[in-house]
Order: C-alpha cells, then sequence, then structure tokens
C-alpha cells in the first residue's frame, strides 16, 4: 500500500510493511492529484507534524469539561483533575528527516522513549486527586457528625425546654440570615447573578420546604424514625432526580455501597418487637398521626433531593454563602406559615442556657450545610447524602450518652451497615487504585508503541 504527503515542495512515498516502515522522499514542484493514490495527515518526522497530546493536555481539557467526570467514580482517571498546562516538550519524539527504514524505526524509540515516567506521572496525578478530594470528604463527614449533634439538641431542646421544632427552624433561620455579609463582601448579589435568580429562589423554597416537613414530622413520629426516614428518601431520590434531570449516573461500586447504606436505614426504622406484637385495639387517632408523620418525612425527603439537584446544576454561578443566605431567608417565610398550620404555638428560651442551645443549634446548622454544599460542586448528590446517613449512629451514641436506653438490635446492625457503608465509600473514593494506574501505564504505552498515532 502507497500513500502520498505532500508538504510545500516535498513528496513522501511510504511503503507499509508488517514488520517495516519505509520513507522515502522526492521533490515535487507543485501538487496534483493522483489517480489511486491518497494524501494523509503528518506522520512522526514530517514538518508540522505535532505529537499526540501529552497527559498535562489531557488533563487541561477534562478540566474544562468535568461537570460529568466528577460525577463517576474518582479512581477512574484521577490524573485529570488537577493536570498541569505546561507541556514538556522535551519528551516529544525526535525522527531522523530522511533515510529508508532508521526514520521509522527512529521515530517508534522517540516515541517509546517519550513513555518513560509514565508510571511516576500517573502516580503524582493520583495523590493530587486524593489530596484535593480529601478535604471534601472531611467536610462532608464533619458536616454528619453535625447533623448528629443537630438531632440531639433538637430533641434536648423540645423536652428539657418545651421548645418546638418549627420554632428551632425559625430562629435558625434568622440567625443564618448573617450570611449575608459573605455575598456582600465579595460583591456579589444576595439574590443571585440575572438569569439564575428564579432557579436560586426555587432551590431556596425546595430546601426551606424540605426542613418544614422534617421538623412538622417530629411532632407525628419519633425524632430517631423521622430523621432515618427523611435520609433515606433524601438518598434514593436524589439518585433517581439526577438521573432524570442531569443525566448524571453512579458507579456500579457507588451503586452497590448506597444500596447497603438504605438497607441499614431500613433495619434501623423496622418497628421494635412491643409495637409489631401488641394485642390492644389500634386508636385510629394514632394511627393516622403517625401516618402523617411518615408521610411528612417522606415528602421532606423528596424536597431535600430536588434541592441537592438543584444546586447540583447551579454550583458554577452560585456561591455557598448566598445559598446559604437564599436558604436562611426563604426559612424565614415558610416557618412561621408552618407553626400557623400545625397550631405548635410560640415558646422563647428563659434562660441563658437554652439560648446557648439555640445558639450551639444554630452553629451546628451552618457547619453541616456549608459542608454540605461545598461537596455539592465536586460529588453526586447521592454520594453527599448518603455520607449524611452517618448523622444516624452519631445521633444513636449521643443518645446513649444523654439518654442511656438500650437500641434493639435491628437497630445496632443497622447503624453498623450504615458506618461500613459509609466508611467504604470513602476509601473507595480517597485510596489509590494500583491495578487501575497499572492498566492505564499499559494502554499508554501500547499506544506509544504503534506506528499510527
Amino acid at each position: 500500500m502507497e500513500s502520498t504527503h505532500l508538504l510545500g515542495s516535498s513528496k513522501k512515498r511510504v511503503k507499509i510493511h508488517p514488520h517495516t516502515v519505509t520513507a522515502k522522499y522526492a521533490t515535487h514542484t507543485s501538487y496534483s492529484p493522483q489517480p489511486g493514490v491518497h494524501t494523509h495527515f503528518p506522520q512522526p518526522g514530517d514538518e508540522g507534524y505535532d505529537d499526540a497530546p501529552s497527559f498535562e493536555d489531557f488533563g487541561s481539557f477534562l478540566e474544562e469539561t468535568s461537570d460529568k467526570k466528577q460525577l463517576t467514580e474518582s479512581k477512574k482517571w484521577p490524573l485529570t483533575l488537577f493536570g498541569s498546562k505546561d507541556k514538556d516538550t522535551s519528551s516529544k519524539p525526535q525522527t531522523a528527516a530522511a533515510g529508508g527504514g532508521d526514520g521509522g524505526e527512529g521515530g517508534a524509540r522517540g516515541a517509546k522513549g517519550s513513555g518513560k515516567g509514565v508510571g511516576e506521572q500517573l502516580a503524582s496525578f493520583g495523590e493530587a486527586s486524593v489530596s484535593a478530594s480529601r478535604l471534601t470528604w472531611v467536610g462532608l463527614v464533619g458536616a454528619a457528625l453535625a447533623h448528629g449533634c443537630l438531632i440531639v439538641l433538637t430533641r434536648v431542646a423540645s423536652e428539657s425546654f418545651s421548645l418546638g421544632p418549627l420554632f428551632l427552624l425559625l430562629v435558625r433561620s434568622i440567625v443564618q440570615l448573617l450570611s449575608v455579609a459573605v455575598p456582600l463582601h465579595k460583591g456579589e448579589n444576595p439574590f443571585g447573578p440575572e438569569g439564575y435568580r428564579l432557579r436560586l429562589l426555587c432551590y431556596g423554597i425546595a430546601y426551606s420546604l424540605s426542613l418544614c416537613c422534617a421538623y412538622s414530622s417530629l411532632t407525628f413520629v419519633t425524632p430517631g424514625n423521622g430523621t432515618t426516614m427523611w435520609r433515606l428518601a433524601t438518598t434514593a431520590l436524589s439518585a433517581t432526580l439526577a438521573f432524570l434531570l442531569l443525566e448524571e449516573r453512579l458507579g456500579l461500586a457507588d451503586g452497590i455501597t448506597i444500596a447497603a447504606g438504605l438497607c441499614g436505614l431500613g433495619l434501623v426504622v423496622l418497628p421494635t418487637e412491643d409495637e409489631s406484637n401488641s394485642n390492644a385495639p389500634t386508636d385510629p387517632v394514632a394511627f393516622w398521626r403517625g401516618a402523617f408523620g411518615w408521610s411528612l418525612a417522606a415528602l421532606a425527603g423528596l424536597w431535600m433531593a430536588l434541592a441537592l439537584v438543584g444546586y447540583r446544576s447551579l454550583k458554577e454561578r452560585v456561591g455557598v454563602g448566598t445559598a446559604l443566605f437564599t436558604v436562611s431567608w426563604t426559612g424565614c417565610l415558610l416557618a412561621p406559615a408552618s407553626l400557623v398550620l400545625l397550631q405548635e404555638g410560640w415558646s422563647w428560651p428563659m434562660s441563658a442556657q437554652a439560648w446557648g442551645l439555640v445558639l450551639g443549634l444554630a452553629a451546628c446548622a451552618v457547619a453541616a450545610f456549608l459542608g454540605m454544599t461545598h461537596a455539592l460542586t465536586r460529588l453526586h448528590p447521592a454520594l453527599v447524602s448518603a455520607s449524611q446517613s452517618l448523622e444516624i449512629p452519631v445521633a444513636m451514641l449521643l443518645h446513649l450518652a444523654v439518654l442511656p436506653l438500650a437500641p434493639t438490635a435491628p437497630e445496632v446492625v443497622g447503624n453498623v451497615m450504615v458506618i461500613l457503608s459509609v466508611g467504604w465509600l470513602v476509601a473507595m473514593k480517597l485510596l489509590p487504585s494500583r491495578g487501575a494506574g497499572r492498566r492505564q501505564r499499559e494502554e499508554y504505552e501500547e499506544i506509544l508503541d504503534s506506528p499510527i498515532k
């Protein structure tokens, strides 16, 4: 097979043999198409030939188009998160300008030489990815701990100081209005950039409605059951809505891990033996109150899933401070409306200890929101919600310290499953995969060895 490549006054005739590549050059005054001969792109050694893009170029390209890349397992291409934009020109192959088979073999050796240090490149890229992801996952774990403390503080405030959950939500929203200083300090509009304010408003309403429904459910069901159902519904629905609305998929390993965590949450909300084997006649009012509470918790999960997916679509335009302010002022409007609908009543803190508890609750809420919202800029909404399932075991341990009540066997097994699933998820994202790096190096060297780039 013969092919001709014309660049200026140079004519190159290439004969390809199964084992050798021979190139011959001759002068050619002008270009005229010949029958049976086709032109093609420059080959290694030709004038105007540009070598294949380096790992740094590939990383910078994927960094610019990394919206969906970050949603899959980060171990697939760890080198693309923080790739350098500077080319390593010293690694380009140097080929001979003329001379039979030596030119082709020299090009192959030059390409092979550029593969030196690929393992070190992959290792360095993987370490950079892990270092960057570590802060995100530490923030998520801290947010889960803050959520666990929030559950316990809400229960203590309700039982010890007769402070209703919706009233606590209202005070918390008022305190969080101070977050308006963040966008003002950055010179941004606290109501969002122009063209995105309606979507930001929908996000704030969905988030505040989720909180109102969740806190309202605590009036009808126990705090543990209401919070567990809320988290279970949020995780399951966020995975579904992210796929339907944003076309973002979960990796197989992530899906299995999240499913295991959901099974653990299901065990936590199983009825106790006394409730399931009770022979006393069921009070219709109590039954429907409980059903309404469970429905509110599930509805809170739906609104929260919509909020997570909504912010995921706004992450490049809306900062965390602006999002917090939006949630705060929408909460200030919706929490009093919920108080009026449920007729919960107002009960102000009457002691310094009660006010300290309320302020601590607000601080935990802000910390949890910041950790979760920052993680949404990098991770799938279902991964963010699944990591927050750790709040259930944390709340159980804190309850044992404050109220020494022995948990049931399903609760213990379910909480252990949640801890293991979240731990495995974090380890899977942060620990580098040696097998994947080895396969990437073998594939890259195979490309370098190939005569066709």
